[in-house]
């Protein structure tokens, strides 16, 4: 199978690419983001070897989809998807952190509990939490959206006495936050799904804030099946997730946590195709739809196509 790990176009006006740990991201003229979500995979802020047939589309038409369904809530970024991996934007001057919003005690929350430490972000966690826990009130957890390597797990207190983001933005930015997981966690449960902890980027145009980049994406998100949370829960056992948790866990089994020094292991063709499968069921359980497979023939000539086609539009 076809994955595409790396896109090359030079556009009209095009004054940037940006390679994103899975984007491919061009500037026009500082007015419009030609996002390409490719077949690249990250974990632990690495970006691994080989790509995953069909996990730019599924991302790129779940990020689209949510996009349209949260616009009444923040306007966001989105002008068009003219290709199932593009989505096209407005340029918008990004916060430089990230808006993390947990329900659950589980991933990377949970590694950090198991440690002893009873603060996440500056946000307090009680004793005696169990792995997957709900919460009481789902917390917000920022980190800072670093250019290369890691982010870093930041407090509101931090963000704001750094001059990140001004106090009255970041008001804004944690309430914003909150609706949009309310409106994922409805959609999610419609489709019995529990949107367990997720991260959203926002940016400006002027005094307005916009949403950016991808949303509710397995890659952004983790989904728990709703009917067997409870009794998974109840004999501790691991909660089925929908989200790219699996991956990570495969790399710690297989000895690789991001760490210094740490190999990549070898990922065999059986398990890319596992990692296709499992993002394919996530957008079907996600959406409700099912997933249409786009031809993954020429798809780099099909993807510069439809770009150009919606530059001529918007630009002639």
């Amino acid at each position: 199978m076809n994955a595409i790990v790396k896109t090359e176009f030079q556009f009209p006006n095009q004054k940037s690419l940006y390679k994103g740990k899975v984007r491919d991201v061009y500037n026009i003229n500082d007015k419009y983001l030609i996002m390409v979500a490719t077949d690249r995979i990250s974990a632990f802020d690495v970006v691994l070897p080989k790509g995953i047939p069909y996990k730019g589309q599924v991302l790129n038409q779940i990020a689209s989809s949510f996009l349209d369904a949260t616009a009444d809530i923040v306007p966001n970024w989105k002008i068009e998807s003219p290709d199932p991996m593009v989505t096209i934007g407005r340029m918008c001057e990004p916060f430089p952190v990230e808006m993390i919003i947990r329900n659950y005690l589980t991933g990377s929350s949970w590694r950090t509990y198991k440690t002893g430490q009873r603060h996440i972000c500056g946000v307090a966690v009680p004793d005696g939490m169990k792995e997957h826990q709900c919460f009481s009130e789902p917390i917000i957890t920022p980190t800072t959206k670093a250019a290369q390597g890691h982010d870093e797990d930041i407090t509101r207190d931090e963000i704001i006495k750094r001059g990140l983001v001004s106090e009255s933005d970041y008001i804004q930015l944690e309430k914003i936050t909150r609706r949009l997981f309310e409106r994922g966690s409805e959609i999610a449960a419609k489709h019995g799904l529990i949107l367990v902890d997720t991260k959203y980027e926002f940016g400006k145009i002027g005094n307005t804030i916009y949403l950016i980049d991808e949303i509710h994406t397995p890659d952004s998100s983790r989904y728990f099946i709703a009917d067997e949370y409870e009794k998974r829960f109840a004999k501790g056992e691991p909660q089925k997730q929908l989200s790219k948790e699996f991956v990570r866990e495969w790399l710690m089994e297989n000895g690789f946590q991001g760490k210094e020094g740490q190999p990549v292991p070898e990922m065999s063709d059986a398990f890319v195709q596992q990692v296709s499968e499992r993002y394919i069921e996530l957008y079907e359980k996600v959406t409700g739809l099912k997933f249409q497979k786009v031809e993954n023939e020429n798809v780099i000539e099909r993807i510069e196509h439809n770009i150009r086609a919606f530059l001529n539009k918007h630009e002639s």
